[in-house]
């Protein structure tokens, strides 16, 4: 009898053995092959839990939240003998970096990581990762078990959460029983703004070295404590090219190696053998280059990675579109051919370990021992310590060391303002880099005055340094010198306590003081600013300083308001005891003006640029903690534009702009704020006094369009890029005494993403706040063409139109939210003009 029980029990624990082995595929698990249909991402999420719960092989992360609180994940996957290993080996990247101290082995499995979906609208790639990671965990799956025998592979199954629902359930809601492959049919066709773009707009894949997004924070966070050996970002693109797979296009970044590219070409060759295999279409090679550093590609590749970016054709394909060529593509062939780079990816990378390990190592000991570049040291003046204080933390979350103030105070080094090499003093507070150290390709990528292209046609901007980028002073030293501390005694102002003062005045030079005043604002606490520079108590304060009386502030609990606001946002104020300054205007004066609260509308719906907006509408919420209305364009006849002070039309496209009735509400005291192309729609229309500034062509420029030779249809890509701006930087005259200019040095720095340029106001006409000359150029590409046309004119204006404004930009001030020199700027037009 006992044996007979025994041999129950056996065969019983024999059959759930057995049953627990049996994983269910993506197709068991939801009821569809992988591309029948959209999947959601919540039942993404589940298959991920799902397969956490069932297999060994496996440990899933949820590293973040999205915007809309959707869950942020990294599955690992690795052999029986690894799983258990997965802190011993991270460390075992950061040792062979040398970020963490210790002698890290080329003997341990390799990280190759696979980031899908990072557009919404491109949603191939998370069905496609749902496939891999079954194939990965399959306990009949051989193959797979014999590359995780010396590999750990990370999967994020979707970057852009927000954006793929939004774009499924678009989908979803819209097909019918059957899928219409017609390009025109209304599937085909996404409502404003897209699926593209996360909740606030913004294009993730471009903001890896920015992190201005919650979910980028979050990931790179996550990868910068791994530094994986391989990365591969998966999109989708135009759904008239086929796949795009390594290596890629010219421009390659000077800072990119030999070994990087050879290998982008040996996967690229592995991927080329399953495509060739299978008949399907693929190109290399060509348009998708390796220049712009916050790419999903280009950024793990100056962190020591093979980065790559996989392109399958598909954004707004469905689940079947008729392409150019009369084929149907499918979902189900998408799906496919990006589950076939996963899963080559993943071979070649585990055929390549000891390699991949060695040339890993090989990057960051160069990094350390001889850093790329001619400068070897940079210095960061802080001037503006709310500036410098965001920079810092920008070079923080990218891993990026540095430190404060040199032994020697006395240096030369090349002058990013001036553009000549001289002698300069550093003070015990400027921000220093050194350049060796781990980090050192990324540093010298982000921080060089100039990037060196060796080809022209390129995808992205070709300008980005960061000192430009946030309007500092800066210093490019050739020699390398350590910074002689890592503290920074003006980063945490001591909070004022038990005060009764006459005023409070803070200063006004970067975004976190426009917090400040946001703040103090929405307490209903009174704010004045200084319109001309002033000195009280031994203080110098520049025009725009924000001055907080008691007069006109009558709460008992002013003095506490006031000064806990400041603590809370770690805000340096000043308390004064007299309202008689010893330069400049006293308080009572008209020198010192009352800013109202302003209620502000943004601009939004069809026609409207979504990133352009998306950057507004982050900066007023997620940034300065401003109160902001979002009103679609189509409903501004019916809206009320009365309860409105300040109006903002982003970067787009607009019909009968501006209308009447907008123009009415301007005189009657509006403020209207014009960005990009808004601001070229209104040249020539009534009451605007804006003009575009013409070519005027003299005889020998007429001479020489008769000498032109016959443009050839071959160098039709290279002829079109005469007269293009991918984004290069110049260098703006700023008269500083306007309210626009306030807070800013007299110049600033401007991302030009077109040639368009203005002519000067007149002197009855309005105000040239930004102005350039013909030495304005910086860095980057900038068409010959286009080059000629951009000097002596207007770029950034005010014209006063009866009791308001109209606020010209005619470059993009908050470009991906990284363009940190403009956010002052930005806040000028909303807070100071026209108060």
């Amino acid at each position: 009898m006992i044996k007979k029980l025994l041999f129950v029990f056996i065969t019983v624990a024999s059959a759930f053995t057995g049953f627990a082995q049996k994983i269910q595929s993506p197709q068991e698990f939801l009821g569809y092959k992988p591309g029948e249909q959209f999947t959601p991402h919540y039942r993404i999420v589940e298959y991920y839990k799902y397969i956490a719960s069932v297999s060994k092989n496996v440990k899933l992360q949820q590293f973040g939240t999205t915007n809309e609180g959707r869950p942020l994940l990294a599955m690992f996957i690795a052999s029986d003998e690894n799983i258990g290993r997965l802190d011993e080996i991270r460390h075992n990247n950061m040792k062979l970096a040398g970020i963490e101290s210790g002698t890290g082995s080329t003997a341990m499995p390799v990280v190759t990581w696979l980031s899908f979906n990072v557009h919404g609208n491109e949603p191939a790639s998370s069905e496609a990762s749902m496939w891999t990671l079954y194939d990965l965990v399959d306990p009949s799956n051989t193959t797979t078990k014999t590359w995780l025998k010396n590999m750990l592979v990370v999967i994020d199954p979707c970057l852009n959460p927000d954006g793929r629902d939004r774009y499924v359930n678009f989908y979803n809601s819209v097909h019918g029983i059957s899928p219409d492959p017609s390009p025109t049919a209304r599937e085909h066709v996404e409502p404003w703004p897209g699926g593209r773009v996360n909740h606030y707009y913004f294009d993730l894949n471009r903001d890896w070295a920015w992190q201005q997004q919650k979910e980028t924070q979050a990931r790179v966070g996550l990868y910068n404590q791994w530094l994986p050996q391989v990365h591969v970002d998966y999109h989708e693109q135009g759904y008239n090219a086929p796949y795009y797979f390594a290596p890629a296009a010219e421009p390659y970044h000077k800072d990119i190696t030999k070994w990087q590219r050879e290998f982008q070409v040996t996967i690229g060759k592995n991927n080329a053998k399953y495509f060739d295999q299978n008949g399907w279409m693929y190109f290399t090679k060509y348009e998708f280059d390796l220049l712009y550093p916050s790419y999903g590609d280009t950024y793990p590749l100056y962190n020591g990675s093979i980065g790559m970016t996989y392109e399958q054709g598909g954004i707004s394909a469905g689940l079947a579109v008729v392409t150019r060529a009369g084929d149907t593509l499918t979902l189900v062939q998408r799906v496919a051919h990006h589950h076939s780079t996963s899963l080559s990816t993943i071979e070649i990378a585990s055929l390549n370990t000891q390699k991949l390990l060695e040339e890993y190592k090989k990057f960051f000991d160069n990094n350390r021992s001889n850093p790329p570049g001619e400068y070897k040291t940079y210095v960061i003046k802080n001037d503006n310590n709310g500036k410098v204080s965001a920079l810092a933390k920008m070079l923080d979350r990218n891993g990026i060391q540095y430190g404060f103030g040199l032994a020697n105070k006395t240096v030369t080094g090349f002058n990013y303002i001036s553009q000549k090499t001289e002698q300069f003093n550093v003070d015990a507070n400027d921000l220093v880099v050194n350049a060796y150290q781990p980090k050192a390709v990324l540093l010298h990528v982000l921080l060089e005055p100039k990037t060196f292209i060796p080809d022209s046609a390129t995808y992205d901007i070709t300008a980005w340094s960061l000192p430009y980028a946030y309007g500092l002073k800066a210093y490019g030293v050739k020699e390398s010198f350590k910074p002689a501390t890592a503290k920074w005694g003006v980063l945490d102002p001591k909070p004022l306590t038990n005060t009764h003062a006459y005023a409070y005045v803070s200063a006004w030079q970067s975004v976190n003081d426009v917090k400040f005043l946001a703040a103090l604002l929405k307490k209903k606490i009174k704010v004045r600013y200084a319109e001309k520079a002033f000195e009280v108590g031994g203080k110098q304060f520049t025009a725009g300083s924000l001055i907080i009386t008691r007069a006109g502030n009558d709460s008992p609990d002013f003095d506490n308001v006031v000064t806990q606001t400041a603590a809370s946002l770690n805000q340096e104020i000043t308390a004064l005891s007299t309202g008689f300054v010893d330069k400049g205007s006293d308080f009572g004066s008209d020198a010192v003006r009352v800013i109202r609260q302003p209620k502000v509308l943004l601009v939004a719906g069809d026609g409207v640029n979504s990133e352009a907006m998306g950057e507004v509408w982050h900066l007023f919420e997620a940034q300065i903690g401003y109160p902001v209305t979002l009103v679609r364009y189509q409903d501004l006849g019916r809206t009320k534009l009365g309860d409105f002070d300040v109006a903002i039309f982003p970067d787009g496209r607009y019909d009968d702009f501006p209308s009447e009735k907008l123009q009415n509400w301007v005189r009657d005291g509006g403020k209207l704020i014009a960005i990009e192309n808004a601001v070229s729609l209104l040249v020539d229309k009534k009451g605007i006094l804006l003009k575009r500034k013409e070519d005027k062509k003299d005889d020998k420029d007429k001479d020489k369009e008769k000498d032109k030779p016959v443009k050839l249809y071959g160098d039709r890509e290279r002829s079109a890029i005469s007269s293009t701006i991918p984004g290069a930087i110049y260098k703006l005259k700023l008269d500083n005494t306007h309210p626009l200019g306030f807070g800013l040095p007299e110049y600033y720095y401007s991302l030009k993403l077109n040639d368009d340029i203005y002519d000067l106001f007149g002197d009855e006409d309005g105000w040239n706040v930004g102005t350039i000359k013909k030495d304005g150029y910086v860095s980057g590409f900038v068409g010959s063409e286009s080059k000629k046309k951009i000097n002596n004119g207007l770029l950034l204006g005010v014209q006063p139109m009866g009791r308001g404004s109209v606020v010209y930009l005619v470059d993009d001030p908050l470009f991906r939210s990284f363009w940190e020199n403009g956010k002052l700027l930005f806040s000028n037009a909303v807070f100071m003009v026209g108060q």
